[in-house]
């Protein structure tokens, strides 16, 4: 009977596995940043996975205090901007800085986005924005060096295509795009600029002129939610190709392209009120060769009771393996639940985007990043049904990623927004099956270290949480017991038999994940 995975520790290596998805870890605004709670998080999640850069909104926001006017007369303050930025690099990671959004004295339009009333519009005077952003770039030069800066990278702006977070036209962001290109790169001509950072696929023309075409969004119940097959549909980028043909017509740079792919939302509709439907499974990563594509011929509801689940986790585990080479980094928004784009969250467990809750207890997908940071760099055998095998160069020890996907489920995890019953159906659904993996030619006795995350098993925390009767308020001893029942899988050692061959053979229940190490060669 032939196994899932199956290879041997000298098989050739059929595809490079870099881990693209420990680079950026994708936060909330920038004040956030200066609370000791995110600080402690990124601090864990660094250790635990790796990353190299933070991305985040708000650097010119009112409560870092940048930008100041009065009677006419421009001071720039960079003290939180100092504090947040030190305490980053004293953790070990690097900004991924994104310009946003407008500080209130300059922003032609007011309150446009969230509770905290971000300014996603145009400035008033683009010379302004021009002499915010060389203060900010002439500041850190003078602080950190240019040599340092080379290592970062700056985006301008944030999704400008919603209404909410740019109010203007896609040439005003263009105007915007080319004045902070020029004075970022008259700092240094090395530093990596880029965009335009736009907000998912889509299948229409709503984005193709200057503003999104209201018209269309709301013909959508007549044309793309009568389509059967929405995934026949020709799903594009938005903005990409035009910005890239832009910037090659005014002789930019575009050190980077950014896009923001969002397979957990809502297909078709902003809102789920008209199609409640969501892409097929490989929806990312062939969204990630198109992007790829494209950029190679140019000249997720912050409340989301799915992302706390076990089932979150394998979607991760999957899609990453299915989007190797397909991009060079990706961004898991966010590390923390210290996120207030929707206020605070008002339960432990709420349905926030991040890998760790506020009290910094894992979630399942914590688990995902974790498994996948400790496999090695060469693939010997890997399908998207299963998982992989894997072997570190450097140590020639291997490793392997095994899975249960639940065929049944065709899609992403639906959408749960504040509805905790979605999730827990999505995680009944499929039945159990059994999965081998064999690695042969190993050293008789080689010793492999076992982890399984399994929906109701040590690490799925949420159920654990819930057989607590879902307290609202944790005590000290409840935090501890739900943060130790959470960072630890259930493990085992296995090793290899007589013949050099280690075998793995048991049943998963739907969205189980096993992860094997070889701990000794």
């Amino acid at each position: 009977m032939p196994h899932n995975l199956e290879a041997s520790s000298s098989d050739p290596c059929v595809q490079q596995l870099a881990p693209f998805w420990s680079i950026i870890a994708g936060a909330g605004r920038a004040a956030e940043g200066l609370r000791n709670d995110w600080q402690q998080h990124l601090q864990y999640v660094k250790t635990a996975l790796g990353y190299k850069y933070v991305r985040f909104h708000d650097l010119f926001h009112d409560d870092m205090f940048v930008y100041n006017e009065v009677d006419g007369r421009v001071t720039f303050n960079f003290q939180y901007v100092d504090a947040l930025i030190d305490a980053m690099l004293d953790i070990g990671v690097r900004p991924f800085v994104e310009f946003a959004f407008m500080p209130s004295a300059i922003a032609t339009k007011l309150n446009t986005t969230f509770w905290w009333n971000g300014h996603g519009s145009p400035p008033t005077d683009l010379s302004k924005w021009e002499d915010m952003i060389r203060a900010t770039m002439e500041h850190w030069q003078e602080r950190y060096g240019t040599e340092k800066l080379e290592q970062w990278y700056f985006e301008v702006w944030n999704e400008p295509n919603l209404d909410g977070f740019w109010s203007g036209t896609r040439s005003q962001y263009y105007e915007l795009y080319e004045a902070t290109v020029k004075v970022v790169k008259g700092t240094g001509s090395k530093l990596r600029v880029g965009g335009p950072a736009t907000s998912n696929f889509v299948p229409d023309t709503r984005f193709d002129g200057e503003l999104e075409d209201l018209e269309v969004q709301k013909k959508l119940a007549d044309v793309n939610l009568q389509t059967k097959d929405i995934d026949a549909l020709k799903w594009k980028p938005v903005w990409t190709e035009h910005f890239l043909n832009w910037a090659h017509s005014r002789n930019l740079p575009v050190d980077f392209v950014s896009s923001h792919p969002y397979p957990t939302d809502w297909a078709l509709d902003k809102t789920g009120n008209q199609s409640r439907r969501s892409r097929h499974l490989d929806a990312t990563p062939e969204d990630l060769s198109l992007l790829r594509e494209i950029v190679s011929k140019s000249p997720p509801s912050s409340r989301d009771h799915n992302h706390d689940y076990v089932p979150a986790a394998t979607y991760l585990a999957r899609t990453m393996l299915a989007s190797q080479g397909k991009i060079d980094s990706i961004a898991y928004w966010t590390f923390t639940d210290v996120f207030e784009e929707e206020g605070a969250g008002i339960e432990p467990f709420h349905g926030g985007f991040s890998l760790v809750n506020l009290q910094r207890i894992p979630k399942p997908t914590f688990h995902a990043f974790r498994i996948l940071q400790s496999l090695g760099d060469q693939i010997l055998e890997c399908n998207k049904s299963d998982g992989a095998i894997v072997r570190n160069s450097k140590s020639g020890l291997l490793s392997a990623l095994l899975f249960h996907y639940p065929p049944e489920l065709k899609t992403s995890p639906p959408p749960a927004h504040n509805n905790r019953s979605v999730a827990h159906e999505t995680g009944s659904t499929g039945e159990p099956v059994r999965k081998s993996i064999l690695i042969r030619g190993l050293r008789p006795g080689a010793v492999f270290k076992k982890e399984t995350l399994t929906p109701g098993g040590q690490g799925d925390v949420v159920s654990a949480w819930e057989k607590l009767g879902s307290p609202m308020h944790l005590t000290r001893e409840t935090t501890e017991f739900l943060r130790s029942y959470a960072t630890t899988l259930p493990t085992e050692l296995i090793k290899a038999d007589s013949e050099g061959n280690l075998l793995v053979e048991q049943g998963l229940a739907p969205w189980t994940l096993v992860a094997i190490n070889q701990i000794v060669a």
